[in-house]
């Protein structure tokens, strides 16, 4: 499912032009982006948390040659799903 099926599933859900549907979508995911970028967690009651986590600098090796390097350190989105939706998804 891309943006494109949301946004049709949407607008059949409430009635209203898809396109009109596409525009909500994609400002929604902006401002969930945006507070991402400040390190905010975003959470979504009955769906999940996404939360921005740091990943310090490690050492690691290239697996073709064997040899040792620096990956540098750096932020990754995580998302935890909510009970409701883990209920949902298990049956």
């Amino acid at each position: 499912m891309n943006t494109a099926d949301i946004a049709g599933a949407v607008a059949a859900d409430q009635g209203i032009e898809k396109a009109a549907a596409k525009r909500v979508i994609d400002a929604a995911l902006k401002i969930i982006t945006d507070a991402a970028v400040k390190g905010d967690e975003v959470s979504l009651p009955g769906f999940g948390k996404f939360k921005v986590t740091a990943r310090p600098a490690r050492e690691g090796r290239n697996p073709a040659t064997g040899a040792t390097l620096t990956i540098p350190a750096s932020k990754k989105v995580g998302f935890t799903p909510a009970k409701a939706l883990k209920d949902a998804v298990n049956g």
